[in-house]
């Protein structure tokens, strides 16, 4: 049995089973890449029967391992109830050979509450591990999980989120039989958060965990959702995506992008002067965008009531001229590529750009409007 200071220098050794599947990948991926864990898979097709030897080379278990949507419905009970149960009694042997007491991490389902093959399946192996639990002090975390979305979920089998991202990523259609089907949601990663706080709990005995923050919408408004990502590629305007569910989503969709759609074109805007290219568009935020200016080219002249920019020279050296509507007052200032320097317009004061290099600048432009072709808020005038 390993000493407490062996145990504090060497990363905490975990096995998972169901490693293979959506949720395991995302966890061996995040306990690995800590350096404080290291894994031991148990995958479909390995042999039960290799479980005590495992226990005795690992600290904590994280069960994930079940039966979905088995040809043969008895393999409900096998699997979900049948493994945890086998798997409870290696814990109980490495205790009584070695007194050490192995936490368990449960991953069982909302579905334990329903009267179905399934859920019968889930709650039974929930009491399993609840028995363990009570037999000898052991550590038992169980998480009654409601969907899990988010990247490597497979889609067309437990999850509508992987389906309808899978299936709009690739330009296929989607079915929505109630649009007002009420769906509960956790993010995947926000999954894996809980279950490594959980087995950092020092605590002993049961306990039923719960994953923070979870999510209510319906099937229909999923669906549009998902389907307004597809749609700013071509818009150009973003999603609100920075935060909460919209956020979960949207990392969930670009997830299933397939390898030729990493990349899309945007429209390109080219005269005499350079050229202008708009990148992204905001709902709250405006809009981003680049130009180019050719050298000896001034771009600009115009002033603004409301509309305000933010200019960054990414390259080349440019000279920006400013003059107050009303006052006549005059500034200029000269910034280049080599020094990031951010320079914003006011709005009631006249501005231009030149290029006072030799070479073509280049250009990062925000303004803190998207642009309405109908009313520009850019009214022409020299500085």
């Amino acid at each position: 049995m390993p000493s407490n200071s062996e145990m504090h220098l060497r990363p905490r050794r975990v096995l998972v089973t169901g490693a293979r599947g959506f949720i395991g990948k995302n966890l061996v991926v995040r306990l690995t890449e800590s350096g404080e864990y290291s894994v031991l898979p148990f995958v479909r097709g390995d042999d039960v029967a290799a479980l005590p030897e495992l226990l005795s080379h690992v600290d904590a278990v994280v069960h994930l391992a079940g039966e979905n949507r088995p040809s043969d419905v008895s393999a409900f009970s096998e699997v979900n109830e049948g493994l945890t149960r086998v798997l409870c009694d290696a814990i109980r042997s490495e205790y009584a050979d070695s007194g050490r007491r192995i936490p368990l991490l449960l991953a069982s389902s909302t579905q334990a509450e329903q009267d179905n093959p399934y859920g019968r399946s889930k709650r039974a192996a929930e009491q399993a591990a609840e028995q363990l639990a009570a037999d000898g002090g052991h550590a038992v975390r169980i998480f009654r999980l409601p969907g899990v979305f988010g990247k490597w979920c497979k889609p067309n089998y437990n999850s509508v989120v992987a389906t309808f991202c899978h299936n709009l990523a690739h330009g296929l259609p989607i079915q929505i039989h109630d649009p007002d089907t009420q769906l509960r949601l956790v993010y995947v990663d926000d999954v894996i958060t809980a279950f490594i706080a959980a087995l950092e709990k020092s605590e002993e005995g049961l306990s039923f965990e719960a994953v923070e923050p979870e999510y209510s919408v319906t099937l229909g408004q999923l669906a549009a959702q998902i389907d307004a990502f597809d749609a700013c590629r071509t818009s150009l305007m973003s999603e609100r995506v920075g935060q909460g569910l919209v956020r979960a989503l949207y990392a969930t969709y670009v997830s299933y992008l397939p390898p030729e759609r990493f990349v899309y074109e945007i429209p390109e805007y080219r005269d005499e002067r350079g050229v202008f290219v708009e990148m992204l568009k905001t709902h709250e935020s405006g809009q981003f965008s680049f130009f180019s200016v050719r050298p000896g080219v001034t771009r600009g002249s115009h002033y603004h009531h409301t509309k305000t920019e933010k200019f960054l020279v990414l390259t080349g050296k440019c000279r920006l001229r400013f003059r107050h509507l009303i006052t006549g007052e005059t500034h200029e200032v000269v910034v280049t590529g080599a020094q990031p320097q951010v320079v914003d317009t006011i709005p009631g004061w006249v501005h231009d750009i030149t290029n006072m290099g030799d070479a073509e600048a280049l250009v990062m432009l925000w303004a803190n409007e998207v642009f309405d072709r109908n009313a520009p808020d850019c009214i022409p005038c020299d500085v």
